[in-house]
C-alpha cells in the first residue's frame, strides 16, 4: 500500500526520522540535514534532490527551533545577521560546484569524502575538548582550587583568535568582540561547504561559532540556529528553482520534527555542557563510520555494508537522541521529587 507515492514503511520511517532529527535539532542548533541527504543518497534519491530536500527540512526546522531560543535569550542577532550574508554567498558557490561535479559524474563521490571528513574530524574535535574538560575537573578537585571551569569557558584557539583585533570589530552579546574578517571568514566556508554537500551547516557553523568567533556554547547554538533560518531559506530557494526539492519527503519530515525539535531546544537547560559535548562528538564520529562503509560499499558493490552504514547512520542518532530525552524525563522527575517535600512542609 503507497501514501503519498511512498510506501508505508518509507512514510513511517520520514516521520519518526523527523521526530529525531527535531531532537537533535533543537539541542545541538543543528538541521539534521548532515543526517537527511546521505540517508536519501542511501535510499537512491539524486544527489541534488538529497541536497535541496536536505536544505528544506534544515530550513523548516529552524522556524521552530529558532521561536524556542528566542523564548530563552540565547540568540546574538548582529552575529546572526553577518553570518547570514557570508552564508549565503558561499552556499550560491558551493551549489553551482555541485552542479557542475553532476556533470562530470562524481557528484556522490565528492559529497560522499566529503561527509566522513568533515564529521570524523568535527567529532574528534568535540571529544578532545570534552577529554580536555574532564582533566581540568579532575584537577580541581584534587587542587582544591576556587577558580572554577565556568560551564560558558571560551576554548583557548577562540580566545587566541579573539585576541587579534583587526578592524572591523564588533561586540558580540555573550561578551568579548570578534573581527568582522573572522566572522566573514568562518561564516563563508561554512556556507561553501552546506552548498557543496547539501547540509543547513549547523553541524560545522555551530563549532565554528563556539571555536572561531569565540562565544559560549549555549550562545553558539542559538545563534547558529539564527543565522541557518536565512541560510536555509536561501539554500532551499537556489535547490527548488531547479526542481531539485522533494515536498512529500520534506513535509513528512518537519511532521515529525515539529514536537522534536522543541524538546530539544528545552533540553539544552536541562543538560551539562560537558554532556552536550560528549554526546555530540560520538554522534560525529559514529555517523562518519556510517558513512564511510557506505561509500566503501559502493566501491565494492556490496549490499550488505550498505545496511550496515543506514544503521550506524541512523543508530547512532536515535541512541543519542535517546539519551537527551532520557535526561529530560530525569530531569523533569527530580524536579517533582523536589516539589513534593516542598508542598507537603506547607501543608504540615
Amino acid at each position: 500500500m503507497e501514501i503519498l507515492g511512498l510506501s508505508l514503511t518509507l512514510l513511517v520511517l520520514f516521520v519518526s526520522f523527523g521526530f529525531m532529527v527535531g531532537v537533535l535539532f533543537g539541542f545541538f542548533g543543528m538541521g539534521g540535514s548532515f543526517l537527511i541527504t546521505p540517508t536519501l543518497l542511501l535510499l537512491d534519491y539524486p544527489a541534488s534532490v538529497a541536497i535541496g530536500s536536505g536544505l528544506a527540512f534544515y530550513f523548516g526546522t529552524s522556524v521552530i527551533a529558532v521561536l524556542k531560543h528566542y523564548d530563552i535569550g540565547r540568540v546574538d542577532y548582529k552575529l546572526g545577521a553577518i553570518l547570514f550574508v557570508v552564508l549565503s554567498i558561499g552556499i550560491e558557490l558551493g551549489s553551482r560546484l555541485v552542479f557542475g561535479l553532476e556533470a562530470l559524474g562524481v557528484a556522490d563521490l565528492v559529497t560522499g569524502v566529503a561527509y566522513v571528513v568533515l564529521l570524523a574530524g568535527i567529532g574528534a574535535l568535540f571529544l578532545r575538548r570534552a577529554a580536555n574538560l574532564e582533566n581540568e575537573d579532575d584537577a580541581e578537585d584534587d587542587d582544591g582550587d576556587e577558580d572554577s571551569v565556568s560551564d560558558d569557558e571560551i576554548p583557548a584557539i577562540g580566545q587566541k583568535i579573539q585576541s587579534y583585533t583587526i578592524p572591523p570589530m564588533i561586540s558580540l552579546t555573550s561578551g568579548g568582540r570578534a573581527s568582522v574578517w573572522t566572522i566573514g571568514g568562518a561564516g563563508g566556508s561554512v556556507g561553501l561547504v552546506s552548498g557543496l554537500i547539501g547540509v543547513g551547516g549547523g553541524f560545522i557553523r555551530m563549532p565554528a561559532i563556539y571555536y572561531l568567533i569565540g562565544t559560549p556554547l549555549t550562545a553558539a547554538v542559538g545563534t547558529s540556529l539564527f543565522a541557518g533560518l536565512f541560510s536555509g531559506a536561501f539554500g532551499t530557494f537556489t535547490y527548488g528553482m531547479s526542481g531539485s526539492v522533494d515536498l512529500t519527503v520534506v513535509s513528512l519530515l518537519l511532521v515529525g520534527s515539529a514536537l522534536g525539535a522543541r524538546i530539544g531546544s528545552a533540553a539544552t537547560t536541562m543538560v551539562d555542557e560537558d554532556d552536550v559535548i560528549v554526546y555530540f562528538g560520538l554522534m560525529m564520529v559514529l555517523a562518519s563510520g556510517g558513512i564511510a562503509l557506505s561509500e566503501l560499499a559502493n566501491w565494492l558493490g556490496t549490499g550488505a555494508l550498505d545496511l550496515v552504514s543506514v544503521l550506524l547512520l541512523v543508530g547512532s542518532s536515535f541512541f543519542v537522541a535517546s539519551m537527551i530525552l532520557y535526561k529530560v524525563v530525569q530531569s523533569a522527575g527530580a524536579d517533582d521529587a523536589g516539589a513534593q517535600p516542598a508542598a507537603d512542609g506547607r501543608d504540615s
